[in-house]
Parts: C-alpha cells; structure tokens; sequence
C-alpha cells in the first residue's frame, strides 16, 4: 500500500491496533498477531495507536508516552513490520513532526470541527482520516474534508463510530456510511462504537460483544475500510480495555466479514 493508495477505497482495508501506545514490545507483539492474520486473508493492514490520549474522561487517567517518545515507537513499529502507521494529531503544532512518521494522519472525533488542525493536516501531504464527532449530523461531514482539502490535495476519509444518544450510549445509524460515501470514503470504527462514554465511574466503559454484529451490518451497507481496537490482553489496556477485542476474536470473523464485503462491492 503506498501513500496515494491508503484510503482510495478500492478495496477493503483495516486500520487496528492498541488505543493507546503501551511499551514498545507490547505495541509490537499486538501489531505482528494483526499483521499475521491479515496477511493470512491477504487483507492489507494499517497499525494504529496514540501516543497521547488527551481526551480521557478524567485527567487523572494515563494518557500515553507523549509526542517525542511515541513518534520513536511509531517509527520502530513502522520499519519493523514493514507496514503503514496511523496516529492522532490534537494540536496543529504536533503536525509536521507526526508526518515525518504517520503515513496516515487521524483527527479525533471530538477535533472534526476544529478548522485550523484541519487545514494544517491538509498541508501535511499525508492521508487524513477524520472521525465523525459523536454530535455531527453524517452530511456535515463533508464540511470538514472541505477544511483538510483546504490545506492541500490529500486522500481523506471519514469515520462513522456512532452517535451519542442519552448520555451513556452510542448509536450506529447505518445511513450515514451511504450519506458520508458520497463525498469520501467511509471507514467503519466497530470498537469505539460499543463504548459507553465516561459509563466507568471516571472512564469509559463499553461492551465489545457487539462488535462483529456492528461489523457486519456496516460492511452490509457499503463501508471502504475498518477500524478496530485490538489488544492481545483488552483488561491490562489503561485506555478503552472494555470495548476492545482479541486478536483471536478478529481471526474468528474476518473470513465472514472479507466474504460479506466481497458480495457488497460485486454488486455496488
């Protein structure tokens, strides 16, 4: 997969790893299992993790290594499985360092709206990946791939990972991966979608049982890639353990999941 390529949703791909950046040999050990099993099903596979998590519902909680440190691990996890890297950008100063390693850059969902990080990833010349802000209507999207084309011409996607409904709940409204694909490709994130945001007395909590039924039901409605949390350990992760699933969970299901959305694009 080059650069160019990443997010041009020719065909399926997934993006996952930890939610945050632990040690380096726990990073690497969670990336070559995914690796491992996407190169069994010739899936082609993005590793994903944050080396800062600046949006945990308590500002007591870990949050990752930090900029400089995470930027390292990256670029060890990067050359040493030989695969594309993803992380978040919070701060339209962290961009030009994070794009000398991230082949694909990430705004956090509550970040969709913020018009200068958008703009300054756009310049960046690297993929975007913009998560759909939990509040925002599926057809404001399009506002916020506006903004990063903006800064430059760039591959942009958009991720769907539900709606927030009452305070503890998400909602995944499958017509919006239809209404998002008409201006960028869709990417569906199964695990942050079974959150239950701040439902964990100080953290958030979640229920990854339902991750393979959101799954198929988004790549029933025409999804261009995947988003998962995956962690060899979920209950030992200081950052989403409730909703994220097993490398075993994902070899489990990813041979119906790559049949599923081979019938739905021979008949798009």
């Amino acid at each position: 997969m080059t650069n160019s390529s990443l997010l041009d949703g020719k065909e399926l791909f997934l993006i996952a790893g930890p939610c945050v950046l632990e040690s380096l040999d726990i990073s690497l050990h969670i990336g070559e299992k995914v690796k491992s099993i996407c190169e069994k099903h010739q899936l082609p596979y993005v590793f994903k993790a944050s080396f800062d998590k600046a949006n945990r519902t308590s500002g007591k909680s870990l949050r990752g290594p930090g900029l400089e440190k995470g930027l390292e691990m990256l670029a060890k996890i990067k050359s040493s499985l030989g695969i594309p890297v993803l992380t978040d950008v919070h701060e339209s100063n962290q961009v030009k360092s994070v794009a000398q390693v991230a082949d694909i850059l990430q705004i956090p969902a509550f970040l969709c709206r913020q018009t200068d990080l958008l703009i300054e990833v756009g310049n960046s010349g690297k993929a975007v990946n913009i998560k759909k802000g939990q509040f925002l209507a599926p057809e404001d999207m399009k506002y916020a791939v506006e903004k990063v084309k903006h800064g430059g011409d760039v591959p942009v996607s958009v991720t769907e990972r539900g709606t927030s409904f009452g305070y503890r709940d998400l909602v995944v409204d499958l017509r919006s991966i239809e209404i998002m694909r008409k201006f960028a490709p869709v990417i569906f994130d199964a695990t942050h979608a079974v959150q239950s945001p701040g439902g964990a007395g100080g953290k958030t909590g979640g229920n990854r049982s339902w991750v393979p039924l959101l799954v198929r039901g988004a790549i029933a409605a025409g999804i261009d890639g995947l988003f998962l949390e995956v962690h060899t350990n979920p209950e030992s992760s200081p950052s989403d353990g409730a909703n994220m699933i097993t490398p075993e969970t994902l070899e489990q299901h990813l041979p119906q999941w790559i049949e599923l959305d081979n019938v739905v694009r021979n008949r798009r």
